[in-house]
C-alpha cells in the first residue's frame, strides 16, 4: 500500500512514469485515474445535503454514507468516462492540456481500453447500486427515480455532446447544486424543499467558478479542437467577467436566504472570505498572461487555480457557518433563541 501516494492524489493530479504506474497498488491507479483530488468538491456537496437534512430532523447516518459514496463514485466514474471518451474522440492528440499538468492514465499509454473501462464499470455499478438502495430507502418514489435518471444522463453525456455545445458549465451549475444537494436533501428527508436548492447556489457558484477558469485557461487550444465550451462561445473577457460575477453573487444570495430566515445570521460568517476576493479578483480583469508569471504554479493552468482557491475559503466557511446554523437549532437552549427569532 502506497499511502504517499493515496495522500499526494488525493490533493494534486500526480505525473507518472510508466515503470512508477506499474509499481502502484490499484487504489493508487484508482486515485490517480479518478483524479481524486478534485473528489472533494463534491463531498462538501454531500456534506451540505447532510446539514440541511439534519437540521430538519430527518438526518439519518447510513442513508447519507450511502449518498455521499454514491455521489463521489458517481464523479469519479464521470471522470474515467470523460477521459476514455476523450482519447477515442482524439482529443487528447497533440499536447492536450490535460496531458501536460498531470497523468492521463490512458493517453499516457498507463492503461489499456480494456483496464480503463474495466476501472469505469466496477466503479459506476457500485454508484449505481448505492443509488438503488437510496430509491429503495425513498419507497420507489417518483422524483427519486427522476434524480437518478438526471445524475446518469450527466455523467454520461457531460463530455461529449454537452461540453461540446456550451452546456458543461451548465451541467456544473446544475449536478453539484440542485441536484446532489437538493437531490440529496430529498432522499434524506423525502421531501423536496426549493430553499434547499436557492441555498445550494452560493456553493455550487463556486465551483462553477472552477470549471469555467479551466475552460479558460484551455479556451484556445478547444477552439482549435471544436470543442465549444462555453468560454469558447462567449470569448474570454466575457467569461472572466462572469467568473467575477459568480464568485460575487453567493455573497448576495446568502444576504437574501439570512433575510427571508432561512438562514440565522451566522451564515454572515462568509463575509471573512471577501479578502480572499479581494486578494484574487484583479487576476480576472486582465487576459491570461501568454508566458508563465515568476511563481506561476500549474502553468498551464492560471485561472482554474485562482477560482479554486477562492471558492475553497467561502465554501468552508459557508459550510461551518451551515454546521454552526444546525448546531443552533438542535441545542435545545439556542434553539429557543432560534425560534424567537423566526417568531
Amino acid at each position: 500500500m502506497n499511502f504517499a501516494m493515496w495522500r499526494k492524489a488525493l490533493q494534486v493530479i500526480p505525473e507518472v512514469s510508466k515503470e512508477e504506474w506499474d509499481g502502484l497498488d490499484v487504489i493508487s491507479k484508482w486515485l490517480i485515474s479518478t483524479r481524486a483530488a478534485v473528489l472533494v468538491m463534491t463531498f462538501i456537496s454531500a456534506a451540505l445535503a447532510g446539514l440541511f437534512a439534519w437540521r430538519d430532523g430527518s438526518f439519518d447516518f447510513l442513508p447519507w454514507l450511502a449518498l455521499t459514496l454514491g455521489l463521489i463514485l458517481a464523479h469519479a466514474s464521470n471522470n474515467i468516462f470523460n477521459d476514455y471518451t476523450d482519447f477515442v474522440r482524439g482529443v487528447d492528440k497533440d499536447n492536450y492540456y490535460r496531458n501536460i499538468y498531470g497523468a492521463q492514465p490512458i493517453a499516457s499509454g498507463l492503461m489499456t481500453h480494456r483496464q480503463h473501462l474495466t476501472y469505469f464499470g466496477v466503479t459506476a455499478f457500485i454508484a449505481l447500486a448505492l443509488g438503488l438502495y437510496l430509491i429503495w430507502s425513498t419507497g420507489f418514489t417518483a422524483t427519486a427515480w427522476i434524480l437518478l435518471g438526471l445524475g446518469a444522463f450527466f455523467l454520461l453525456f457531460y463530455t461529449w455532446p454537452l461540453k461540446g455545445l456550451a452546456l458543461g458549465e451548465v451541467a456544473v451549475l446544475i449536478v453539484w447544486g440542485p441536484l446532489m444537494i437538493g437531490g440529496g436533501h430529498y432522499v434524506l428527508t423525502h421531501e423536496w424543499n426549493w430553499f434547499v436548492v436557492i441555498a445550494s447556489l452560493p456553493y455550487v457558484l463556486g465551483v462553477t467558478t472552477v470549471i469555467f477558469g479551466k475552460h479558460i485557461d484551455k479556451l484556445d487550444m478547444d477552439r482549435k479542437k471544436g470543442i465549444h465550451t462555453l468560454p469558447v462561445v462567449i470569448g474570454e473577457k466575457a467569461s472572466r467577467y462572469a467568473v467575477l460575477a459568480m464568485m460575487i453573487a453567493p455573497y448576495f444570495i446568502t444576504l437574501y436566504l439570512v433575510l427571508a430566515k432561512f438562514f440565522t445570521p451566522v451564515l454572515l460568517i462568509v463575509v471573512f472570505a471577501i479578502p480572499t476576493f479581494m486578494k484574487y479578483y484583479r487576476v480576472f480583469l486582465k487576459p491570461k498572461p501568454e508566458t508563465r508569471p515568476e511563481g506561476q504554479p500549474g502553468w498551464p493552468l492560471y485561472f482554474v487555480g485562482y477560482a479554486f482557491y477562492n471558492n475553497r475559503t467561502f465554501g468552508t466557511l459557508f459550510m461551518l457557518g451551515l454546521l454552526i446554523d444546525v448546531l443552533l437549532r438542535v441545542i435545545p437552549f439556542t434553539a429557543d433563541l432560534v425560534r424567537l427569532y423566526w417568531s
